[in-house]
């Protein structure tokens, strides 16, 4: 049993060294003072925001951005009131959401995609805030760069507690593993509170069809399409002006549903990497819980289990660091902690997801 578990480890260890070892591959990008070229469509889904979304329209007010370069598109997705839009000097535009499948999110999408006038379509979360030169540093890319589709960066607006502190950390693990598999070439996960793509890649690429039978995956489903047709088109904006900033979930219930969301996905990846890396992380997360268990009935070595964390925790640290850094720019908060709790939360999450239902939006979705 103990050689079992070392062995997880082992495995464990060397494929997040060698997301490390991506993460360090995919350069940084400093935008350059080229002239603003590029159209975007930015596409907002919302339901019941009336909270967030004046914020993020605010936020989008203040873009270091030609207005004539950009417009908003609003879906809203059956809210209890209908959002009332102020005046703003660049183009919105509100439509409702045309319900076809058991994705409210990719219904959303599909449906802005008939009123989209740009060929290059940025889309992002109400809960978010924009950078002001979040479309500039993209633009800048797509300048200098042959490519159809640009993933980017999410981070959390944190406050001082340990359930911020503990998304933060998952978040962060999330981010690093995104662009680590990047700088492998082997692309797999993004973020669609910062994703963009060209209107004429989500066409050719039919879309969600395929996967509107999952209610998550707008993105991570139509990334892995893309990049299984048009791998040299797919990049990683690894910019520190293009990073999104939303907002964490404000109950431990909230958050284990949002993870469960996001888990019952993975069985349904194109990328058999993206599969692959999904039972490392379980599993060595489940290593952790069943050397914990051991050790309280005398079954494993005190030294052992310590030896055993200490590996652990020092290759996810390195990977947390320099995300984080990255991200934030700041240090780790409450590592410690959420490195011992993480393991049981993300086991759980896990092998919930195989079987639960989970709630997202005031609504329940079955797995």
């Amino acid at each position: 049993m103990i050689f079992a578990l070392f062995a997880i480890l082992a495995i464990y260890i060397v494929n997040i060294s060698l997301l490390i070892y991506g993460f360090f591959k995919v350069k940084k990008y400093q935008k350059k003072d080229l002239k603003p070229q590029t159209s975007f469509t930015i596409v907002v889904p919302f339901r019941n925001e009336e909270e967030n979304l004046p914020k993020l329209l605010n936020s989008f007010s203040t873009l270091n951005y030609p207005t004539d370069l950009f417009e908003v598109i609003l879906v809203d997705d059956n809210s209890r009131e209908k959002f009332q839009v102020s005046h703003f000097t660049f183009h919105i535009s509100q439509i409702d959401n045309i319900r076809v499948s058991k994705s409210p999110k990719k219904d959303a999408i599909t449906t802005a995609m008939q009123y989209v006038k740009n060929n290059w379509v940025i889309t992002t979360d109400a809960d978010c805030l924009i950078p002001e030169n979040w479309l500039l540093t993209f633009d800048n890319y797509i300048q200098e760069n042959k490519v159809s589709m640009l993933a980017g960066a999410v981070t959390y607006e944190c406050g001082d507690s340990f359930l911020h502190h503990f998304q933060q950390l998952d978040l962060t693990s999330l981010q690093g593993a995104t662009i680590g598999s990047f700088g492998l070439n082997k692309g797999f996960m993004c973020n669609g509170a910062n994703f963009a793509y060209t209107k004429s890649l989500f066409e050719s690429l039919n879309g969600f069809t395929g996967n509107d039978k999952i209610a998550s995956g707008d993105d991570v489903f139509l990334l892995q399409k893309a990049i299984e047709k048009f791998p040299d088109e797919v990049h990683y904006l690894k910019a520190q002006e293009a990073i999104v900033t939303t907002k964490p979930t404000e109950s431990w219930k909230a958050l284990f549903h949002q993870r469960v969301r996001w888990a019952a996905k993975t069985s349904s990846y194109k990328s058999s990497y993206g599969k692959f890396m999904g039972y490392v992380v379980f599993f060595g997360n489940l290593s952790f819980v069943i050397a914990f268990l051991l050790l309280l009935f005398q079954i494993l070595n005190y030294p052992f289990f310590v030896l055993f964390a200490f590996l652990k925790f020092m290759v996810d640290f390195v990977l947390l660091s320099k995300t984080n850094q990255f991200l934030k720019n700041t240090r780790l908060k409450s590592f410690l902690l959420s490195s011992l709790f993480y393991p049981f939360f993300s086991t759980s999450v896990a092998l919930y997801s195989l079987f639960g239902s989970y709630e997202w939006k005031d609504r329940r979705f079955m797995k």
